[in-house]
Protein backbone atom coordinates (compact mmCIF):
# COMPACT_ATOMS: atom_id res chain seq x y z
CA UNK A 1 0.00 0.00 0.00
CA UNK A 2 1.32 3.67 -1.06
CA UNK A 3 2.07 6.30 1.54
CA UNK A 4 -0.79 7.98 3.15
CA UNK A 5 -2.91 5.81 2.24
CA UNK A 6 -4.65 2.84 4.25
CA UNK A 7 -7.86 -0.01 3.51
CA UNK A 8 -11.54 1.31 4.98
CA UNK A 9 -13.77 -1.87 5.61
CA UNK A 10 -17.50 -0.65 6.07
CA UNK A 11 -18.57 -3.80 7.05
CA UNK A 12 -18.13 -5.45 3.09
CA UNK A 13 -15.69 -6.53 1.00
CA UNK A 14 -14.54 -3.56 -1.04
CA UNK A 15 -11.61 -2.25 0.56
CA UNK A 16 -11.24 1.75 -0.08
CA UNK A 17 -8.17 3.67 -0.78
CA UNK A 18 -7.93 7.08 0.86
CA UNK A 19 -6.34 9.93 0.20
CA UNK A 20 -6.94 8.54 -3.89
CA UNK A 21 -9.84 9.81 -3.53
CA UNK A 22 -12.38 7.08 -4.78
CA UNK A 23 -14.50 4.43 -3.14
CA UNK A 24 -15.14 1.18 -4.36
CA UNK A 25 -18.99 0.67 -5.23
CA UNK A 26 -20.88 -2.58 -5.58
CA UNK A 27 -22.95 -2.77 -8.85
CA UNK A 28 -24.33 -5.84 -9.92
CA UNK A 29 -21.55 -8.70 -7.93
CA UNK A 30 -18.58 -6.26 -8.72
CA UNK A 31 -16.63 -3.45 -7.81
CA UNK A 32 -17.41 0.54 -9.69
CA UNK A 33 -15.40 2.67 -9.71
CA UNK A 34 -16.18 6.27 -8.27
CA UNK A 35 -14.12 9.01 -9.42
CA UNK A 36 -13.19 12.11 -7.79
CA UNK A 37 -16.42 14.27 -9.41
CA UNK A 38 -18.65 11.57 -7.59
CA UNK A 39 -20.16 10.22 -10.17
CA UNK A 40 -20.10 6.15 -10.44
CA UNK A 41 -18.04 4.25 -12.74
CA UNK A 42 -19.38 0.96 -15.07
CA UNK A 43 -19.15 -2.09 -13.10
CA UNK A 44 -15.96 -4.21 -12.59
CA UNK A 45 -16.10 -7.99 -12.94
CA UNK A 46 -16.48 -10.16 -9.94
CA UNK A 47 -12.71 -10.64 -8.57
CA UNK A 48 -10.38 -8.17 -8.56
CA UNK A 49 -10.34 -4.66 -9.47
CA UNK A 50 -6.98 -3.29 -10.59
CA UNK A 51 -5.77 0.48 -10.30
CA UNK A 52 -2.89 2.31 -10.86
CA UNK A 53 -1.65 2.06 -7.35
CA UNK A 54 -2.99 -0.99 -5.93
CA UNK A 55 -4.55 -4.34 -5.90
CA UNK A 56 -8.58 -4.28 -4.52
CA UNK A 57 -9.45 -7.39 -2.77
CA UNK A 58 -12.57 -8.74 -4.37
CA UNK A 59 -15.84 -8.07 -2.87
CA UNK A 60 -18.23 -9.65 -0.25
CA UNK A 61 -21.69 -10.68 -1.21
CA UNK A 62 -24.36 -8.46 0.22
CA UNK A 63 -22.81 -5.21 0.87
CA UNK A 64 -23.44 -1.63 -0.57
CA UNK A 65 -20.98 0.69 -0.76
CA UNK A 66 -21.92 4.40 -1.55
CA UNK A 67 -19.57 6.54 -3.95
CA UNK A 68 -18.39 9.73 -2.24
CA UNK A 69 -14.58 11.03 -1.80
CA UNK A 70 -13.32 10.44 1.48
CA UNK A 71 -11.78 14.11 1.75
CA UNK A 72 -15.12 15.80 1.68
CA UNK A 73 -17.69 15.79 4.52
CA UNK A 74 -20.53 13.98 3.15
CA UNK A 75 -23.34 16.62 3.12
CA UNK A 76 -21.51 17.63 0.00
CA UNK A 77 -22.43 14.09 -1.73
CA UNK A 78 -25.92 14.24 -0.88
CA UNK A 79 -28.46 13.39 -2.32
CA UNK A 80 -26.82 10.02 -2.96
CA UNK A 81 -28.72 7.48 -5.23
CA UNK A 82 -28.88 4.35 -3.59
CA UNK A 83 -29.13 0.61 -5.17
CA UNK A 84 -31.07 -1.92 -3.66
CA UNK A 85 -28.91 -4.78 -3.09
CA UNK A 86 -30.91 -8.32 -2.73
CA UNK A 87 -28.63 -10.02 0.12
CA UNK A 88 -28.69 -12.68 2.51
CA UNK A 89 -31.53 -12.90 5.46
CA UNK A 90 -30.38 -11.60 8.84
CA UNK A 91 -27.90 -9.35 7.15
CA UNK A 92 -30.20 -5.89 8.63
CA UNK A 93 -26.82 -3.31 8.91
CA UNK A 94 -26.75 -2.82 4.98
CA UNK A 95 -30.29 -2.56 4.09
CA UNK A 96 -31.41 0.80 2.57
CA UNK A 97 -34.78 0.81 4.25
CA UNK A 98 -36.33 3.84 5.98
CA UNK A 99 -39.17 4.26 7.68
CA UNK A 100 -41.89 6.04 5.06
CA UNK A 101 -44.41 8.43 6.94
CA UNK A 102 -48.20 7.13 6.65
CA UNK A 103 -50.05 9.66 4.30
CA UNK A 104 -52.90 11.42 4.39
CA UNK A 105 -54.69 8.62 1.97
CA UNK A 106 -53.40 5.69 3.90
CA UNK A 107 -54.65 7.17 7.09
CA UNK A 108 -58.34 7.15 6.04
CA UNK A 109 -57.64 3.47 4.76
CA UNK A 110 -56.86 2.61 8.24
CA UNK A 111 -59.33 4.42 9.37
CA UNK A 112 -62.06 2.50 7.36
CA UNK A 113 -60.78 -0.82 8.17
CA UNK A 114 -60.30 -0.31 11.68
CA UNK A 115 -63.93 0.61 11.17
CA UNK A 116 -64.78 -2.21 9.79
CA UNK A 117 -63.06 -4.81 12.16
CA UNK A 118 -65.08 -2.62 15.50
CA UNK A 119 -68.26 -3.68 13.48
CA UNK A 120 -67.41 -7.27 12.23
CA UNK A 121 -65.52 -9.00 15.42
CA UNK A 122 -68.46 -7.99 17.67
CA UNK A 123 -71.29 -8.71 15.38
CA UNK A 124 -69.98 -11.96 14.48
CA UNK A 125 -69.32 -12.63 18.26
CA UNK A 126 -72.81 -12.08 19.27
CA UNK A 127 -73.51 -14.58 16.46
CA UNK A 128 -71.63 -17.75 17.83
CA UNK A 129 -72.70 -16.44 21.15
CA UNK A 130 -76.48 -16.71 19.93
CA UNK A 131 -76.36 -20.13 18.75
CA UNK A 132 -74.30 -21.36 21.87
CA UNK A 133 -77.07 -20.02 24.40
CA UNK A 134 -80.43 -20.47 22.40
CA UNK A 135 -81.94 -24.46 21.58
CA UNK A 136 -83.67 -23.30 19.05
CA UNK A 137 -80.78 -22.42 17.16
CA UNK A 138 -78.97 -25.94 17.36
CA UNK A 139 -79.84 -27.69 13.85
CA UNK A 140 -77.22 -28.39 11.36
CA UNK A 141 -78.02 -24.97 9.41
CA UNK A 142 -77.44 -22.99 12.44
CA UNK A 143 -73.94 -24.60 12.83
CA UNK A 144 -72.77 -23.83 9.51
CA UNK A 145 -73.92 -20.07 10.03
CA UNK A 146 -71.70 -20.61 13.17
CA UNK A 147 -68.55 -21.75 10.63
CA UNK A 148 -69.26 -18.90 8.44
CA UNK A 149 -69.01 -16.46 11.06
CA UNK A 150 -65.99 -17.89 12.91
CA UNK A 151 -64.53 -17.26 9.03
CA UNK A 152 -65.76 -13.27 9.55
CA UNK A 153 -64.42 -13.21 12.81
CA UNK A 154 -61.02 -13.92 11.78
CA UNK A 155 -61.41 -11.46 8.75
CA UNK A 156 -61.70 -8.11 11.34
CA UNK A 157 -59.28 -9.80 13.91
CA UNK A 158 -56.45 -11.31 11.42
CA UNK A 159 -57.46 -10.22 7.87
CA UNK A 160 -57.53 -6.53 8.27
CA UNK A 161 -54.55 -5.63 10.22
CA UNK A 162 -52.72 -7.70 8.07
CA UNK A 163 -53.74 -5.69 4.98
CA UNK A 164 -53.35 -2.24 6.96
CA UNK A 165 -49.57 -3.77 7.15
CA UNK A 166 -49.08 -5.00 3.75
CA UNK A 167 -50.70 -1.55 2.84
CA UNK A 168 -47.72 0.66 4.64
CA UNK A 169 -45.49 -1.55 2.66
CA UNK A 170 -42.68 -3.34 5.17
CA UNK A 171 -39.82 -4.52 4.40
CA UNK A 172 -39.95 -8.96 4.95
CA UNK A 173 -38.30 -11.87 3.48
CA UNK A 174 -40.32 -13.60 0.97
CA UNK A 175 -42.42 -16.35 2.32
CA UNK A 176 -42.94 -13.93 5.35
CA UNK A 177 -45.01 -11.88 3.13
CA UNK A 178 -46.45 -14.77 2.00
CA UNK A 179 -47.62 -16.15 5.25
CA UNK A 180 -49.12 -12.42 5.59
CA UNK A 181 -50.94 -13.34 1.87
CA UNK A 182 -52.26 -16.33 2.65
CA UNK A 183 -54.89 -16.04 5.49
CA UNK A 184 -57.40 -13.75 3.61
CA UNK A 185 -57.84 -16.89 0.71
CA UNK A 186 -57.90 -19.51 3.87
CA UNK A 187 -60.85 -17.39 5.10
CA UNK A 188 -62.57 -16.70 1.62
CA UNK A 189 -62.81 -20.27 0.66
CA UNK A 190 -63.84 -21.10 4.24
CA UNK A 191 -66.72 -18.74 3.69
CA UNK A 192 -67.73 -19.93 0.22
CA UNK A 193 -67.66 -23.61 1.33
CA UNK A 194 -70.31 -22.49 4.10
CA UNK A 195 -72.42 -21.06 2.00
CA UNK A 196 -72.61 -23.90 0.17
CA UNK A 197 -73.22 -26.22 2.53
CA UNK A 198 -75.80 -23.82 3.64
CA UNK A 199 -77.49 -23.87 0.47
CA UNK A 200 -77.33 -27.82 0.22
CA UNK A 201 -78.57 -27.84 3.68
CA UNK A 202 -81.62 -25.59 2.67
CA UNK A 203 -82.26 -27.49 -0.23
CA UNK A 204 -82.03 -31.10 2.01
CA UNK A 205 -84.96 -29.52 4.46
CA UNK A 206 -87.54 -28.63 1.75
CA UNK A 207 -86.85 -31.63 -0.80
CA UNK A 208 -86.98 -34.46 1.92
CA UNK A 209 -88.32 -32.63 4.95
CA UNK A 210 -89.84 -36.08 6.42
CA UNK A 211 -86.09 -37.46 6.34
CA UNK A 212 -84.18 -34.57 6.93
CA UNK A 213 -83.66 -35.46 10.84
CA UNK A 214 -81.80 -38.69 10.18
CA UNK A 215 -79.84 -37.64 7.43
CA UNK A 216 -78.51 -34.33 8.57
CA UNK A 217 -77.44 -35.35 12.04
CA UNK A 218 -75.12 -33.09 14.30
CA UNK A 219 -72.41 -35.73 13.67
CA UNK A 220 -72.47 -35.36 10.35
CA UNK A 221 -72.54 -31.44 10.01
CA UNK A 222 -69.54 -31.72 12.32
CA UNK A 223 -67.96 -33.77 9.62
CA UNK A 224 -68.84 -31.40 6.85
CA UNK A 225 -67.43 -28.27 8.78
CA UNK A 226 -64.10 -29.77 9.69
CA UNK A 227 -64.20 -30.89 5.47
CA UNK A 228 -64.48 -27.12 4.61
CA UNK A 229 -62.15 -26.15 6.94
CA UNK A 230 -59.42 -28.68 5.40
CA UNK A 231 -60.18 -27.83 2.12
CA UNK A 232 -60.04 -24.13 2.66
CA UNK A 233 -56.84 -24.39 4.46
CA UNK A 234 -55.09 -26.64 1.19
CA UNK A 235 -56.64 -23.86 -1.18
CA UNK A 236 -55.20 -20.88 0.79
CA UNK A 237 -52.31 -22.57 1.33
CA UNK A 238 -51.37 -23.51 -2.06
CA UNK A 239 -48.82 -20.60 -2.80
CA UNK A 240 -47.18 -21.60 0.26
CA UNK A 241 -46.49 -24.85 -1.93
CA UNK A 242 -44.95 -23.27 -4.35
CA UNK A 243 -47.54 -21.40 -6.70
CA UNK A 244 -46.20 -17.58 -6.35
CA UNK A 245 -43.58 -15.18 -7.73
CA UNK A 246 -40.94 -16.26 -6.22
CA UNK A 247 -39.02 -17.35 -9.64
CA UNK A 248 -40.44 -14.49 -11.91
CA UNK A 249 -38.50 -11.97 -8.97
CA UNK A 250 -36.00 -14.35 -8.98
CA UNK A 251 -35.51 -13.84 -12.69
CA UNK A 252 -36.06 -10.14 -12.77
CA UNK A 253 -34.04 -9.61 -10.36
CA UNK A 254 -31.20 -11.86 -11.91
CA UNK A 255 -30.53 -13.00 -8.18
CA UNK A 256 -27.72 -16.31 -7.45
CA UNK A 257 -29.79 -19.10 -6.91
CA UNK A 258 -27.99 -19.66 -3.49
CA UNK A 259 -29.90 -16.40 -2.23
CA UNK A 260 -33.48 -17.49 -2.60
CA UNK A 261 -34.49 -15.72 0.61
CA UNK A 262 -34.35 -11.88 0.14
CA UNK A 263 -35.98 -8.82 0.88
CA UNK A 264 -39.09 -7.43 -0.32
CA UNK A 265 -41.67 -5.00 -0.14
CA UNK A 266 -44.55 -6.48 0.94
CA UNK A 267 -47.10 -6.24 -0.85
CA UNK A 268 -50.03 -9.24 -1.99
CA UNK A 269 -49.56 -9.08 -5.93
CA UNK A 270 -45.74 -9.18 -5.33
CA UNK A 271 -45.74 -12.69 -3.87
CA UNK A 272 -48.98 -14.35 -4.91
CA UNK A 273 -49.21 -15.57 -8.73
CA UNK A 274 -52.10 -13.71 -10.63
CA UNK A 275 -51.91 -16.93 -12.64
CA UNK A 276 -53.06 -18.85 -9.27
CA UNK A 277 -55.39 -15.95 -8.55
CA UNK A 278 -57.33 -16.09 -11.62
CA UNK A 279 -57.22 -19.54 -12.93
CA UNK A 280 -57.17 -22.00 -9.48
CA UNK A 281 -58.92 -19.62 -6.72
CA UNK A 282 -61.57 -17.93 -9.42
CA UNK A 283 -62.63 -20.09 -11.68
CA UNK A 284 -62.35 -23.59 -9.42
CA UNK A 285 -62.69 -22.46 -6.41
CA UNK A 286 -64.83 -19.21 -6.48
CA UNK A 287 -66.78 -18.84 -9.17
CA UNK A 288 -68.38 -22.36 -9.58
CA UNK A 289 -69.86 -22.79 -5.97
CA UNK A 290 -71.03 -19.51 -6.51
CA UNK A 291 -72.82 -20.67 -9.60
CA UNK A 292 -73.80 -23.69 -7.98
CA UNK A 293 -75.29 -21.46 -5.05
CA UNK A 294 -77.64 -19.34 -7.56
CA UNK A 295 -79.03 -22.73 -9.04
CA UNK A 296 -79.54 -24.23 -5.75
CA UNK A 297 -81.38 -21.37 -4.41
CA UNK A 298 -83.36 -21.42 -7.50
CA UNK A 299 -84.45 -24.95 -7.34
CA UNK A 300 -85.39 -24.32 -3.52
CA UNK A 301 -87.61 -21.59 -4.06
CA UNK A 302 -89.19 -23.34 -6.80
CA UNK A 303 -89.99 -26.56 -4.31
CA UNK A 304 -91.20 -24.66 -1.75
CA UNK A 305 -93.87 -22.83 -4.08
CA UNK A 306 -94.48 -26.17 -5.75
CA UNK A 307 -95.13 -27.50 -2.06
CA UNK A 308 -97.05 -24.39 -1.05
CA UNK A 309 -99.86 -24.75 -3.77
CA UNK A 310 -99.98 -28.40 -3.56
CA UNK A 311 -99.76 -28.15 0.36
CA UNK A 312 -98.52 -31.56 0.73
CA UNK A 313 -98.11 -33.41 3.74
CA UNK A 314 -94.63 -32.97 5.19
CA UNK A 315 -92.97 -33.58 8.76
CA UNK A 316 -95.40 -30.14 10.22
CA UNK A 317 -98.84 -30.96 10.93
CA UNK A 318 -99.33 -27.36 8.78
CA UNK A 319 -97.72 -27.49 5.63
CA UNK A 320 -98.58 -24.10 4.84
CA UNK A 321 -96.73 -22.60 7.89
CA UNK A 322 -93.78 -25.26 7.32
CA UNK A 323 -92.69 -24.22 3.73
CA UNK A 324 -94.05 -20.04 4.68
CA UNK A 325 -91.05 -20.71 7.10
CA UNK A 326 -88.66 -22.50 4.92
CA UNK A 327 -89.34 -19.56 2.29
CA UNK A 328 -88.44 -16.75 4.87
CA UNK A 329 -85.22 -18.44 5.79
CA UNK A 330 -84.14 -19.11 2.40
CA UNK A 331 -84.63 -15.89 1.01
CA UNK A 332 -82.35 -14.31 4.66
CA UNK A 333 -79.89 -17.13 3.71
CA UNK A 334 -80.13 -16.27 -0.75
CA UNK A 335 -79.66 -12.87 0.65
CA UNK A 336 -76.56 -13.41 2.47
CA UNK A 337 -75.02 -15.28 -0.09
CA UNK A 338 -75.58 -12.15 -2.88
CA UNK A 339 -74.23 -10.00 -0.54
CA UNK A 340 -71.10 -12.41 -0.49
CA UNK A 341 -71.01 -12.42 -4.55
CA UNK A 342 -71.83 -8.98 -4.42
CA UNK A 343 -68.81 -7.86 -2.60
CA UNK A 344 -65.92 -10.34 -4.22
CA UNK A 345 -66.71 -10.33 -7.60
CA UNK A 346 -65.46 -7.28 -8.46
CA UNK A 347 -61.85 -7.65 -6.68
CA UNK A 348 -61.62 -11.16 -8.77
CA UNK A 349 -63.37 -9.36 -12.01
CA UNK A 350 -59.92 -6.90 -11.38
CA UNK A 351 -57.63 -9.81 -10.54
CA UNK A 352 -58.95 -10.88 -14.49
CA UNK A 353 -58.29 -7.38 -15.98
CA UNK A 354 -54.34 -7.40 -14.51
CA UNK A 355 -53.80 -10.97 -15.96
CA UNK A 356 -55.40 -10.87 -19.55
CA UNK A 357 -55.04 -7.24 -19.65
CA UNK A 358 -51.41 -6.28 -18.56
CA UNK A 359 -51.32 -2.94 -20.35
CA UNK A 360 -54.88 -1.90 -19.08
CA UNK A 361 -54.67 0.97 -16.34
CA UNK A 362 -57.50 0.09 -13.31
CA UNK A 363 -57.64 3.39 -11.23
CA UNK A 364 -56.00 2.65 -7.45
CA UNK A 365 -59.16 3.79 -6.07
CA UNK A 366 -61.81 1.08 -7.75
CA UNK A 367 -58.93 -1.33 -6.16
CA UNK A 368 -59.69 0.08 -2.85
CA UNK A 369 -63.16 0.41 -2.76
CA UNK A 370 -62.97 -3.63 -3.60
CA UNK A 371 -61.14 -4.48 -1.09
CA UNK A 372 -63.57 -2.13 1.13
CA UNK A 373 -66.41 -4.28 -0.08
CA UNK A 374 -64.65 -7.90 0.41
CA UNK A 375 -63.60 -6.74 4.01
CA UNK A 376 -67.20 -5.06 4.85
CA UNK A 377 -69.54 -8.60 4.12
CA UNK A 378 -68.20 -9.88 7.09
CA UNK A 379 -70.05 -7.22 9.56
CA UNK A 380 -73.00 -7.41 6.70
CA UNK A 381 -74.28 -10.86 7.44
CA UNK A 382 -74.98 -10.70 11.82
CA UNK A 383 -77.26 -7.57 10.17
CA UNK A 384 -78.76 -9.56 7.85
CA UNK A 385 -79.57 -12.53 10.69
CA UNK A 386 -80.75 -9.67 13.29
CA UNK A 387 -83.30 -7.92 10.56
CA UNK A 388 -84.50 -11.09 8.56
CA UNK A 389 -84.41 -14.31 10.72
CA UNK A 390 -86.98 -14.50 13.91
CA UNK A 391 -85.20 -16.84 16.05
CA UNK A 392 -81.31 -14.77 15.69
CA UNK A 393 -83.02 -11.34 16.48
CA UNK A 394 -84.92 -13.29 19.44
CA UNK A 395 -81.30 -14.38 20.84
CA UNK A 396 -79.87 -11.02 20.37
CA UNK A 397 -82.27 -9.27 22.43
CA UNK A 398 -81.96 -12.31 24.82
CA UNK A 399 -78.32 -11.49 25.27
CA UNK A 400 -78.56 -7.79 25.76
CA UNK A 401 -81.44 -8.11 28.10
CA UNK A 402 -79.58 -10.54 30.01
CA UNK A 403 -76.31 -9.55 30.29
CA UNK A 404 -76.47 -5.85 29.55
CA UNK A 405 -79.47 -4.05 30.21
CA UNK A 406 -81.20 -6.00 32.64
CA UNK A 407 -78.00 -6.89 34.14
CA UNK A 408 -77.16 -2.76 34.93
CA UNK A 409 -80.95 -2.18 35.78
CA UNK A 410 -79.93 -4.73 38.78
CA UNK A 411 -77.24 -3.50 40.01
CA UNK A 412 -78.93 0.01 40.02
CA UNK A 413 -81.73 -1.39 41.53
CA UNK A 414 -79.72 -3.49 44.14
CA UNK A 415 -77.84 -0.19 45.25
CA UNK A 416 -81.28 1.61 45.56
CA UNK A 417 -82.60 -0.77 47.84
CA UNK A 418 -79.28 -0.99 50.03
CA UNK A 419 -78.73 2.91 50.63
CA UNK A 420 -82.94 2.28 51.45
CA UNK A 421 -82.47 -0.12 53.76
CA UNK A 422 -79.54 2.07 55.47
Amino acid sequence: MGAGRRWVRDGGGCGTEMGAGRRWVRDGGGCGMSSGGGGRGGPEPRGTAQTGEGLFPPPRTGFVWLAAQSAMPLSHHLPVRLQVIKEPYGHKEDQSIMAHPISAFQAAYISIEVLIALVSVPGNILVIWAVKMNQALRDATFCFIVSLAVADVAVGALVIPLAIIINIGPQTEFYTCLMVACPVLILTESSILALLAIAVDRYLRVKIPVRYKSMVTPRRAAVAIACCWIVSFLVGLTPMFGWNNLNKMQRTQELNSSYTEFVITCQFETVISMEYMVYFNFFVWVLPPLLLMLLIYLEVFNLIRKQLNKKVSSSSNDPQKYYGKELKIAKSLALVLFLFALSWLPLHVLNCITLFCPSCQTPHILTYIAIFLTHGNSAMNPIVYAFRIKKFRTAFLQIWNQYFCCKTNKNATSTTTAETGN
